[in-house]
């Protein structure tokens, strides 16, 4: 049982398509972990512009997977970026979503067999 995500709005666009819903997923497992190490190294280079775009772009795949903690944090990245706020600002947020992000990659991991 999916505990950090959830796939109702995958399956609701793609009538129940399981291979859709795995295609979903492994992108998710591709792709999110590296934004995230983007949103990481920007935060450490004082890159606001980096941080945004990267947290811009897994906001939708968030949304998507039903990640409504993890969909929140990067909203707030995202705001702080824009107003080019102070680091420890938005440490703690970003630490957040990581925890998030890695825990929903073991459990679609194990969940798909991936």
């Amino acid at each position: 049982m999916a505990l950090n995500y959830n796939l109702t709005k995958v399956y609701a666009i793609s009538d129940n398509d399981t291979e859709f819903a795995k295609q979903i997923v492994t992108l998710f497992n591709e792709e999110v972990p590296a934004e995230v190490k983007n949103i990481r190294s920007g935060l450490k280079e004082k890159d606001h512009n980096k941080v945004y775009h990267a947290a811009h772009k897994i906001k939708p795949t968030l949304d998507l997977l039903g990640m409504d903690l993890a969909y929140e944090d990067v909203l707030a990245i995202e705001s702080w970026s824009k107003a080019e706020g102070k680091k420890k600002e938005i440490k703690d947020v970003v630490k957040n979503l990581k925890n998030l992000v890695g825990l929903t990659v073991k459990e679609l991991k194990k969940d798909y067999n991936l």
